[in-house]
């Protein structure tokens, strides 16, 4: 990708393949978004790279209006209604052969119309656990989380944090033909075989409560929730744990033990809490440095430079510090990737009996960094440690207080 122009030029082309040549770029580029804002005097076309917004495209507004009337029509999206919000849904056939799902949404601006298209490339050989960013120590954990009886398994984390491709990573390994598996969504982001997906649908009023409480009498060994919003999923979510099925959910929470504090702000009772989980893990992604190019500096007169971590580091690790080349014009940044970050909380018999007994989420954080959690901090600086990633991009990334020394 590092070769190829930012920038195109597609004011010569009709809409329908000035709209494919967007598409394809974007793909090619592995954004994970597609804008197309209206502005006073032009149409831009954007993309979200990484999780940084990049153009691609400056427009004149008779093309840039072609394309989006092109792109409304192909999702089944009405032409003429512009003065409010709207969603649609198109199956594109890229380039390379892959079919990318276009969640599209519109919204009306001063200037015209905005739409935000969601990427979303039906490749299921993504979705390995193995290659999300776990440290090996914390895939164990996380493994044996997800492999027990029963229990409630929460994966919190901002959005954009890669949590949905945490669940479907993890569903896939479950997906072994032997469990019956149910999935409630927001949309349905990954048709895979062999599970139940359902989808929300506010404008029948059937909400993630009201889809769990069906999912249950379907007799499931194991229900992903796609996002806990509401006290009424919550309390479900959990008796559902506690009567025996595996149930998978996102939450927003900062860190791992910020997400029993998420569940009692939900009126979940402590006691019902500390019996259903199994463990909560917490997540960011952080741009991986491109190993052709990246800057090295020489740490070796900082010894205590990554002595946090020293004891998970392999020989020859932690000698060196790296960040990105800086960029050409008109050509991308020095990071070809992202990796996550994770913390993993497992459940103890110490940390049950602090959640029902109602302790702080920072003295259960605290507990279960002594207990040995690779938290945030120590997380992140193992990537750096490693090359993979640069310690400006952590700072990006991750918040100044998650990652202080005291936790």
């Amino acid at each position: 990708m590092s070769n190829r122009p930012l920038m195109i030029d597609i004011s010569k082309l009709p809409p329908e393949k000035a709209l494919s040549r967007l598409i394809d770029h974007a793909v090619a580029m592995g954004a994970s978004d597609l804008f197309i804002v209206s502005n006073e005097q032009h149409i831009a076309a954007m993309v979200r790279h990484l999780g940084i917004i990049l153009p691609i495209s400056v427009e004149p507004l008779d093309v840039g209006r072609r394309i989006l009337s092109h792109l409304r029509n192909q999702a089944g999206m009405d032409l003429n209604d512009r003065r409010k919000p709207a969603d649609g849904r198109w199956i594109y056939k890229a380039d390379d052969g892959d079919s990318v799902d276009l969640r599209i949404n519109t919204i009306p601006t001063m200037y015209g119309e905005d739409m935000a298209i969601r990427l979303l490339i039906r490749n299921q050989s993504l979705l390995n656990l193995e290659k999300l960013g776990f440290d090996p120590i914390q895939l164990a954990e996380y493994r044996q989380m997800i492999t027990g009886p029963g229990g409630l398994v929460l994966i919190t984390g901002p959005t954009g944090s890669g949590k949905t491709s945490t669940l479907y990573s993890s569903l896939m390994q479950l997906n072994d033909g032997r469990h019956k598996i149910n999935t409630i969504e927001d949309p349905i982001e990954y048709a895979v075989d062999g599970l139940r997906q359902s989808q929300v649908n506010p404008h029948i009023n059937m909400s993630f409560a009201e889809l769990l409480r069906s999912v249950l009498r379907q007799s499931p060994d194991i229900i992903m929730i796609g996002e806990i919003r509401d006290e009424e999923t919550a309390r479900t979510a959990v008796h559902a744990a506690n009567s025996g099925i595996l149930v998978l959910a996102t939450l927003h929470a900062p860190t791992a033990a910020a997400g029993i504090q998420s569940m009692r702000a939900y009126n979940v009772p402590n006691h019902f809490l500390s019996v259903a989980l199994r463990g909560i893990i917490s997540q960011r992604l952080l741009r991986t440095l491109d190993p052709a190019s990246r800057l090295e500096f020489d740490v070796s007169s900082a010894p205590g430079t990554f002595e946090d971590v020293q004891k998970y580091l392999a020989p020859g690790e932690g000698k060196k510090l790296y960040a990105p080349r800086p960029a050409e014009s008109n050509q991308m940044t020095g990071y070809t990737g992202r990796t996550a970050v994770f913390e993993v909380m497992s459940m103890t018999r110490d940390i049950r009996t602090m959640i029902a007994e109602g302790h702080t989420a920072r003295d259960i954080r605290d507990k279960a960094i002594a207990a040995g959690m690779l938290e945030f901090r120590n997380a992140a600086l193992l990537k750096v440690a490693r090359g993979l990633s640069s310690t400006e991009e952590v700072f990006r990334v991750i918040p100044s207080e998650v990652l202080l020394v005291d936790g």
